[in-house]
């Protein structure tokens, strides 16, 4: 048996017999694995307060031949809990590790885990607008996913302009130039600086709550 240390990021748990739970977790490096963590549901597990969701943890796991390791030890680093007093930031928090979780079937880079831990960590500032963070996210992982969204150019691949309005055409993933359209140069911006910058530094900007709603459909279309 070979030993995985590594800091973790608790994707989902599952109840397994009268103790036990099977553990996904995101690693530094971006690999999801899955681990036995034994007696954890009893009343005195040294393991329970390390693996609970919205958590990053320091662990131990013991692999053998099976694709499911056994939990050894676990070190709580943080917590997001204030995460849980919110109901809408609570629900974004359960889709973040959803999303994350399927990416993580076929895609293994550190920048999951980077971004799984921004997420979480700003879902945890309630002062930053959730707006904000679900449009940071969704640009994310459409980026990972190999469609992120072009804000350079138009459908007929011409510059786009501060002058001109657009729509967005999900079909082809591209703007297309309609005077009665919904994004402006404004949005475009804002667009831009959110797939550059974390939603902490993006919440310091005046003059965006008028565009988010209209920035969070676009980006949440181009995720799925």
């Amino acid at each position: 048996m070979q030993s995985i240390k590594t800091s973790a990021i608790v994707l989902r748990r599952t109840n397994y017999g009268e103790s036990d739970r099977i553990l996904q977790l995101l690693t530094a490096d971006g690999h999801k694995i899955s681990a036995m963590a034994r007696g954890v549901r009893r009343e005195k597990s040294k393991l329970a307060g390390a693996v609970e969701l919205f958590s990053v943890t320091d662990v131990t796991i013991h692999q053998g031949k099976s694709d499911l390791g056994i939990l050894t030890s676990a070190r709580l680093k943080t917590f997001y809990g204030d995460i849980l007093a919110d109901y809408d930031r609570l629900q974004f928090g359960y889709e973040v590790l959803k999303k994350i979780g399927r990416l993580s079937e076929h895609t293994h880079e550190p920048l999951l885990y980077d971004v799984t831990l921004v997420a979480l960590k700003t879902l945890n500032q309630p002062l930053i607008d959730l707006r904000i963070i679900r449009v940071w996210f969704y640009l994310q992982i459409a980026d990972i996913s190999g469609h992120g969204l072009n804000l350079s150019r138009d459908h007929n691949n011409k510059p786009l302009v501060e002058t001109e309005k657009y729509h967005f055409d999900i079909a082809e993933m591209s703007f297309i130039v309609d005077p009665s359209g919904n994004f402006t140069a404004d949005h475009l911006k804002l667009l831009k600086v959110l797939k550059l910058k974390t939603p902490d530094t993006v919440a310091k900007i005046s003059g965006i709550n008028d565009i988010l709603d209209d920035c969070q459909s676009l980006a949440h279309a181009v995720a799925e």
